[in-house]
C-alpha cells in the first residue's frame, strides 16, 4: 500500500491513543536518519517512537526494539534534548491525509513559562525530513537542512516559516462528497481509472486505487472513458463505504505475503489480493514494522544467497548440457541393431555371396522384408560380419554406459533444482549455511578448514501442529528432508512429498494411532503444507504422495533428500498454510 495519507492517519490516530499526555523521557538518533523517543505513558511503562527520514523507507511506528545510540549524541538530537525532554506530548495529528505527522509537545522554556513546540515528520520519499518548530510556526532546525540551493519551492532552516507546499491541488477524500462531483473529479480526465483516482485525491495511493477497483468491479488500468455509468457509482459506493470507516477511525492492518516474502501492506480489509497469504496484525505500528523487518530479512537473504544460486546455476546448467549429450549419444546408438541384424544375415546367407561383392540382398527374419546388406569389398565375408558384430557390441557398451550417466545426470539435476527451490525458502543465516553444507558434502563447494569459535547456530526443520493436534515437521533444505524422514519420523508415521516437483519432505506424526482413527483432516493439512512448500506451489493444485514412512528408503550413496519408493496414496491439493507454525 506504501506509505500514504491513510496509512499514515491511521498511524496517528494510533500514536495519538497510546502516547498522548505522555512525557518524553529520551531522545536518541539511533542512525543519521532515524530519531527514537521514549514516552512514559499514562499506563506506566515506557513506550518507543521509531520517527525515519530514510529515502528508501520513511515511516513511523511504535517499537520494542531499543537501538543502541551513538556515543556522542549528534547535534539535532541535542537541541531536541533540550527542548522536548520531559515534555508532554499534547496530541499527536496529521494535517488532512498528507504524509506527515504532527508531534505537539508542551515543554517549559527558560523562563520556566509553557510553550507548544511541534516535531514534524514527513514521509515524502527522498524529501523526507524530521523538522522542530516552534509555536509561532517558525523552522528551529531540522534532521536535514535543506536550503534554496536544494529546493526553490521549500527551503528548510533555521528562522524559516514552516508550511506545506501546495505543488498539486487534491480534493480531500475525508470530506463528504456529493456523487456527481466524484464522479466528475475522477472521470473527467482521460487517464487510467487508477491513475484518475490518486492523482485526484490526497492520500490515495496506486495500490489503494487498485483495491478499490477491484472492490468496483473495474479494471484498474481501463481508461476512465470506457467506464460504464453503473461501475461509476458503484466506485462511488466503494469509495464512500471505505472513507466512512477512516473516517471512523476503524482499520484492519494486514500484511500481505506471496510465497513467504512480504509485498504489500493494508491499513484496510485488503480484497484484491485474495490468492495470496494475508496476515492480521494487533496495531499499524506492528504492521510497519514486520512488514518492513520481513521484507529487509527477505531482501538480504536473497543478497546472502546470490553466491549460493549462482553455484547452484552454473552447476545446473552444465548437468543440462551433459544431459544433452548423453541423450544424442543414446539416439546415435539405435543403429546398433541394425548392424546386428546385418552380421547375422552374412553369416546365415553368406556362403552364397562372392567375396568382393559390395552388398547383397537377404530377407528380414523378423519381418519378412528384403533388406540390402553393404559390404566391403576388401575384406572377406567372415570379416565383414565380424566388423558388423564389432560395431554393434561397442554401440551396445555406449548404450549401456550412456544410460546410466543420463539416470545419474537426471538424478544430479533433480537435486540441483530442489536446492534452487529450497534457496528461495530460505530467511535466516541459518537456513543458507545449511544449504552450503550440503554443497560442499557433495562436492559443489570447497571445503575450507573451520575457524575454531563460537558454535554455529542450527536451523530446525519447520514444526505445525494440525487442528486436530498431529505434529507436523517439513524440511527447510535437503539435509533437514533427511533428518525430518529418518530421525524425526517413525515408522508407522505419514510421509508427504510432491509427485513431481523438488520441495520438502513432510512428515505427521501419528501418536501410534491406527490410520483409520487419523482424521482425513489431518492429511490434507500435510498435504497442504507439502504442496506450500515445493517448487509448485503457484498452481492451483499439486498431486501430492503419502505413505507411512517404513516404505520411503534411501539408496546407499545418494545426494541428501533423495529417497524411493514403491507404493503410496496420492491426493491433488491446493498449496496453503492452514494452520500456523510453532
Amino acid at each position: 500500500m506504501a506509505f500514504d495519507g491513510v496509512t499514515v492517519h491511521a498511524l496517528a490516530h494510533e500514536l495519538n491513543e497510546v502516547l498522548q499526555d505522555g512525557h518524553i523521557s529520551k531522545i536518541t538518533q539511533p542512525e543519521n536518519d532515524e530519531v527514537m523517543l521514549a514516552v512514559k505513558v499514562r499506563e506506566g511503562g515506557v513506550r518507543r517512537l521509531l520517527l525515519s527520514a530514510s529515502a528508501s523507507i520513511p515511516r513511523a511506528n511504535l517499537t520494542d526494539d531499543n537501538k543502541n545510540a551513538p556515543a556522542v549524541a549528534p547535534a539535532f538530537t541535542m537541541l531536541l534534548r533540550k527542548h522536548l525532554q520531559g515534555g508532554r506530548i499534547v496530541r499527536i495529528f496529521q494535517p488532512p491525509l498528507e504524509r506527515i505527522i504532527n508531534i505537539e509537545v508542551e515543554h517549559r522554556d527558560e523562563m520556566g513559562d509553557l510553550k507548544i513546540k511541534t516535531l514534524i515528520a514527513e514521509f515524502m520519499g527522498k524529501h523526507s525530513n524530521i523538522i522542530f518548530v516552534d509555536d509561532k510556526g517558525t523552522v528551529i532546525d531540522s534532521l536535514k537542512r535543506v536550503p534554496s540551493t536544494v529546493s526553490s519551492v521549500r527551503e528548510i532552516l533555521p528562522g524559516r516559516e514552516y508550511f506545506i507546499p501546495e505543488t498539486v491541488v487534491k480534493a480531500d477524500p475525508l470530506a463528504a462528497a456529493e456523487r456527481d462531483a466524484f464522479i466528475m473529479d475522477v472521470f473527467s480526465k482521460g487517464d487510467s481509472v487508477m491513475k484518475a483516482f490518486y492523482s485526484a485525491y490526497t492520500g490515495i495511493s496506486p495500490a489503494l486505487a487498485g483495491e478499490l477497483c477491484f472492490r468496483a468491479g473495474i479494471d484498474p488500468d481501463m481508461s476512465t472513458a470506457s467506464v460504464g455509468v453503473d461501475r461509476r457509482f458503484a466506485l462511488f459506493d466503494v469509495f464512500e463505504d471505505m472513507m466512512s470507516q477512516i473516517r471512523d477511525n476503524v482499520f484492519s492492518p494486514c500484511i500481505i505475503y506471496d510465497g513467504g516474502k512480504p509485498v504489500d501492506f493494508f491499513v484496510c480489509e485488503s480484497r484484491m489480493y485474495g490468492d495470496l497469504d494475508t496476515k492480521e496484525t494487533a496495531s499499524v505500528s506492528e504492521m510497519i514494522e514486520e512488514f518492513y523487518r520481513e521484507r529487509d530479512l527477505y531482501n538480504k537473504s536473497r543478497a546472502r544467497s546470490s553466491d549460493l544460486r549462482k553455484i547452484v546455476t552454473n552447476a545446473v546448467e552444465r548437468t543440462s548440457k551433459k544431459i544433452d549429450i548423453q541423450q544424442r549419444q543414446i539416439r546415435d546408438t539405435e543403429k546398433a541393431d541394425k548392424y546386428r541384424l546385418y552380421g547375422e544375415l552374412i553369416n546365415t546367407y553368406g556362403y552364397s555371396v562372392k567375396d568382393g561383392s559390395s552388398s547383397f540382398e537377404a530377407e528380414d527374419y523378423n519381418t519378412g522384408r528384403m533388406v540390402t546388406v553393404p559390404l566391403d569389398r576388401d575384406l572377406s565375408v567372415h570379416d565383414n560380419a565380424n566388423r558388423y558384430f564389432e560395431r554393434y557390441a561397442k554401440l551396445k557398451r555406449t548404450k549401456e554406459a550412456a544410460a546410466k550417466q543420463l539416470e545419474m545426470a537426471r538424478m544430479e539435476l533433480s537435486h540441483l533444482q530442489s536446492v534452487l527451490s529450497f534457496l528461495d525458502m530460505a530467511v535466516t543465516k541459518e537456513d543458507l549455511e545449511q544449504i552450503r553444507e550440503e554443497l560442499v558434502s557433495t562436492g559443489y563447494i570447497k571445503k575450507h578448514a573451520s575457524v575454531k569459535g563460537k558454535k554455529k547456530e542450527k536451523s530446525l526443520p519447520m514444526h505445525f501442529i494440525s487442528s486436530d493436534g498431529f505434529d507436523i515437521y517439513a524440511g527447510r533444505n535437503n539435509l533437514q528432508n533427511d533428518e525430518v524422514t529418518f530421525k524425526i519420523a517413525g515408522g508407522s508415521d505419514w510421509w508427504f512429498h510432491s509427485k513431481k516437483f523438488p520441495g520438502s519432505h513432510v512428515i505427521m506424526k501419528t501418536k501410534g494411532l491406527a490410520t483409520q482413527d487419523i482424521p482425513d483432516r489431518a492429511f490434507n493439512e500435510a498435504g497442504q503444507i507439502a504442496a506450500f512448500f515445493c517448487s509448485a506451489k503457484d498452481q492451483e493444485k499439486v498431486e501430492i504422495d503419502y505413505l507411512q514412512r517404513r516404505d520411503v528408503k534411501k539408496p546407499a550413496g545418494a545426494a541428501p533428500g533423495y529417497v524411493i519408493y514403491h507404493t503410496n496414496y496420492s491426493m491433488t491439493i491446493e498449496p496453503g498454510l492452514p494452520v500456523k507454525q510453532e
